[in-house]
Formats: structure tokens, C-alpha cells, sequence
């Protein structure tokens, strides 16, 4: 395991059970699938997934859900490598590597399999080691390895490693009703369509004359009424993919707003 707070390098490995979850991706990412299956779905409802074998990409800023599902009989094994800001500055400016105005499509990209990749990914058994401690100085060179390699076998990517803008303001209605699913702080919210927290909160009142929690929670569960009541679904399949912590939480707060229990309606 690598010594610093927060390493370069991570390592996921979970024995028979199948998790689902979702997060922020506050850094680009290139992983490789050691084995089982990884189904990701960006905020655009795009699904990947990725096998054992599989190469991909995963680009900064972006809110993900995922399942990963172990092999039959066995695990689900990923390896991260995370291209974090510092190392990508540092990078361009060493290498002279600059912005290009191509933009790479996708905010997930399964990767087309290549010998430097999987030379590259074998390289780093050592690191997924616990009882190894592993430098940041050496975690470094790795990571710029890392860039090299991607550059080398897909140049576009440069378009968005050295874009290093912050997400620009957006249009606040059609990203919330976008990404209203997903559960992640207020403040993630704010930055990625381009605001401060205080902005966000000011600019979301004018345009739907409420706080984002409340309409947040009204809108996860006029979702959920929909999804049970005319496609069918069970309260258990809906309340994490509607960005709801845990079932209890869910039928309450459905409850509390149709009168009926979610298995009710």
C-alpha cells in the first residue's frame, strides 16, 4: 500500500458479493478490469461495460453509477491509476504537451486493447502488495508513465488532459433534471455547473422558487411514484438508482408524501 494520504494507485478487490454504488469522479482515471464485470453509467444514461481484460478512461468531473459484479466462483479485481491535476500540470510543462482543440467523445471510453497497456498494468502487481510500501516519488513516475502511454496510443486524449477549466456555468434546470439521481453534496452540484455553493442556491431559488433539498427530495420521489406505479419496479430496485441513501429512508419519505407505503401503490 502506497504511504501518502492519498494515493496514485488504487487497487479494488471484493470477494463473492455484488456492489452497486455511485460517486464523483474528481480526477481522470485509467483502469484496467483484473477480472469480473463492471457495468458504469455516466449522467448522460451512456452504460459501459467492461470485462475481464477490458482498458478504460473515465475523465474528470463527471457523476458515474456502477454495479460490479465478481466472476463466477471468484472476485471482482480492478487497478486505478489516478491523473491527478498536479501530475498533469507538471507533465505539460516538462513535455511542452499543451491543450488541442479536438475533443475526445465520451465520458467513459473503453479503451482498445494494446501490448503497452497490458505491459503497463502488469507492471504495477507489486503495488497492490500490502505489506509493500511504495513511495510517492516512485507512484509519480508511474503515473507519468501512465500519460506517455495514453498519448502515445490515443493522441485525442490530449484534449482532455490539459484542459485544465473548471466546469463553466451551465443551465442549472436542464442539468438538475439531468442529474437529480444522483446523490452526491450540494456543493458537488454547485461546481459542476459552473458555481459557487451561495450562487447555486441563489440562482436554483429563482428558477424553481424552492430550496435545492426540498426540490430534490420531491423530485427523486415523483420519479419513484412513477417508476412503481406504471413500470412495475419494487421500492428495493428504485430508491438507490433515485439517489436515496437506504430503503427506510425512502418509504418513509414516500409515505409521508402519497399516504401509501411504496408496495402499496
Amino acid at each position: 500500500m502506497a504511504i501518502n494520504e492519498r494515493p496514485k494507485i488504487g487497487y479494488s478487490c471484493y470477494f463473492i458479493r455484488t456492489r452497486e454504488g455511485e460517486q464523483f469522479v474528481p480526477e481522470h482515471v485509467f483502469s484496467y478490469q483484473i477480472s469480473g464485470k463492471l457495468t458504469m453509467t455516466d449522467s448522460d444514461g451512456c452504460a459501459n461495460i467492461f470485462n475481464e481484460g477490458d482498458f478504460r478512461f473515465i475523465s474528470r468531473n463527471n457523476l458515474v453509477k456502477y454495479v460490479k459484479e465478481p466472476a463466477a466462483g471468484g472476485e471482482f479485481k480492478s487497478v486505478s491509476v489516478y491523473l491527478d491535476q498536479q501530475s498533469l500540470r507538471n507533465f505539460s510543462i516538462k513535455h511542452g504537451t499543451g491543450y488541442v482543440a479536438q475533443k475526445l467523445t465520451g465520458k467513459v471510453v473503453k479503451l482498445n486493447p494494446h501490448a503497452l497497456y497490458k505491459s503497463y498494468m502488469e507492471s504495477l502487481q507489486p503495488y497492490r502488495l500490502d505489506d509493500l510500501v511504495i513511495t510517492e516519488e516512485l507512484q509519480q513516475l508511474k503515473v507519468d508513465e501512465a500519460i506517455m502511454i495514453l498519448l502515445q496510443t490515443n493522441p485525442d486524449l490530449a484534449s482532455v488532459l490539459f484542459d485544465f477549466n473548471d466546469p463553466g456555468k451551465i443551465d442549472l434546470e436542464g442539468f438538475m433534471e439531468k442529474n437529480f439521481h444522483f446523490n452526491v453534496q450540494m456543493n458537488r452540484f454547485a461546481y459542476l455547473t459552473g458555481r459557487s455553493l451561495a450562487t447555486f442556491k441563489r440562482d436554483f431559488e429563482k428558477i424553481f422558487n424552492t430550496t435545492p433539498g426540498h426540490w430534490l427530495l420531491e423530485r427523486r420521489l415523483k420519479e419513484a411514484y412513477y417508476l412503481i406505479k406504471d413500470k412495475g419496479r419494487s421500492a428495493s430496485d428504485v430508491y438507490l438508482d433515485l439517489g436515496f441513501e437506504n430503503l427506510s429512508h425512502f418509504s418513509y419519505a414516500f409515505k409521508n408524501k402519497y399516504g401509501l407505503a411504496p408496495s402499496k401503490i
